[in-house]
């Protein structure tokens, strides 16, 4: 029925089909080029053999040069209406629109065309305003978000095994290999180029993030301060810190720069889906503490496209890989606090919850990981994901899983 290209990220066409015809605005939101597009080409393809007319599936891509910068919300509401006048009335109209935070006041216009035409509306979006408290107040219980991210090590071993076919026979110790210094971009993941080129694309795709989606849209007129602080997030991944630590490193360095400032750049860095705040968790208070978060990235191509690969940083990039995969799975993800000990990640989804520490070997008393775990009194399932195979098991009920078991098998575990 589809293109090869399309066959593998069948989770989100689940999800279109769930609220399929139902009164409810689908938002697809991730980083650019991590599939959003792609997975509206592919469902569109899922209406027409559903029987839907080709006429009553209506395309925009707002971030296409077919629009002139004067196109409003007004221009994009009358272009819509005339686009469902010429479909067939007998039937409901499909809006597959993306990046359509390209349009200002563009919830306003679909708040229009959804309280007065016969639509199911789906779009895309690479800025988390999307869902900011202005766009609620049009859209209020009108929408659903389903987060977009990077491919999952699971979908890259898919997608390597159907484009490269010869790949088939090789090993997962291979893939996981160039999973880890390569990202989950999924056009990466099609072509077959060296890790220099893969590097020289992320470049390009973190660049038309930070320049058109940030530092234009916000008129950051000191470039130089602005990428000193995206420097330090990215060399900095995974650890604790705040917009205070890094106003104290600047001072330390003799420049200048205010709080409020670096809590724009970390903010504007969220809205464009380059970073992800995880903050922190009393175990036993049960509350969320504001304080000494981490950051991780939406992809870790990112920091190797700017810093280069070094076996130095492991270690974070894999709390990172891991960090991505139970995002991916709907949990919310903290740091955890038990007294002064840290456990890595605390993730809850519903009635769920899961503890994980994350390393890259174990050392030969195990006191951090395991003795970290065992502090928790509850019966909730403990992990310990390691690169070393040598240690894999189960100690005193705490299992301890090699990073690609756990990403490759991930529904077995979380």
């Amino acid at each position: 029925m589809y293109e090869e290209e399309e066959l593998f990220r069948p989770l989100f066409i689940e999800n279109f089909r769930r609220f399929k015809d139902q009164q409810i605005i689908k938002i697809l939101c991730g980083v650019r080029r991590s599939g959003k597009s792609t997975i509206l080409k592919t469902y569109k393809k899922e209406l027409i053999a559903l029987g839907v007319p080709t006429q009553n599936i209506v395309e925009r891509l707002y971030s296409s040069m077919e629009f002139e910068e004067d196109f409003d919300a007004v221009c994009m509401y009358k272009d819509l209406c005339t686009a469902i006048a010429d479909s067939d009335s007998s039937q409901k109209t499909y809006l597959l629109l993306d990046e359509v935070q390209e349009i200002s006041g563009w919830e306003k216009s679909l708040n229009s065309l959804f309280e007065s035409r016969r639509v199911d509306i789906y779009v895309t979006g690479s800025n988390s305003k999307l869902l900011s408290s202005e766009i609620s107040t049009y859209l209020t219980g009108r929408f659903v978000q389903i987060p977009v991210f990077t491919l999952s090590f699971s979908e890259f071993v898919d997608f390597k095994k159907q484009f490269f076919p010869e790949t088939v026979y090789l090993s997962m110790d291979f893939f996981f290999e160039h999973y880890l210094k390569t990202g989950g971009f999924p056009f990466l993941a099609k072509t077959n180029h060296s890790q220099e080129e893969n590097y020289q694309i992320v470049d390009g795709i973190f660049a038309t993030v930070v320049t058109r989606d940030i530092t234009k849209r916000h008129s950051i007129s000191n470039l130089d301060m602005f990428n000193r602080v995206v420097r330090f997030i990215l060399e900095n991944l995974g650890k604790n810190f705040s917009a205070k630590t890094i106003f104290d490193f600047f001072k330390s360095q003799h420049r200048s720069i205010s709080i409020e400032t670096i809590y724009n750049y970390l903010a504007w860095l969220e809205e464009a889906f380059i970073i992800y705040r995880c903050n922190r968790f009393d175990i036993q208070g049960k509350n969320v503490l504001k304080t000494q978060e981490k950051y991780y990235l939406s992809d870790v191509g990112f920091k190797y496209s700017q810093l280069g690969f070094s076996p130095k940083s492991i270690s974070s990039v894999l709390e990172n890989l891991v960090y991505l995969e139970l995002r991916r799975k709907g949990y919310s993800v903290y740091i955890g606090k038990i007294g002064d000990k840290e456990i890595d990640f605390v993730a809850t989804r519903q009635n769920s919850k899961v503890y994980l520490q994350v390393c890259r070997t174990l050392p030969e008393d195990f006191d951090r990981e395991i003795g970290n775990l065992k502090a928790i009194k509850d019966n909730y399932p403990k992990y310990v994901v390691t690169m070393d195979a040598s240690v894999c098991g189960n100690d005193e009920g705490i299992g301890i899983v090699h990073i690609k078991d756990f990403l490759f098998h991930s529904e077995q575990f979380i």
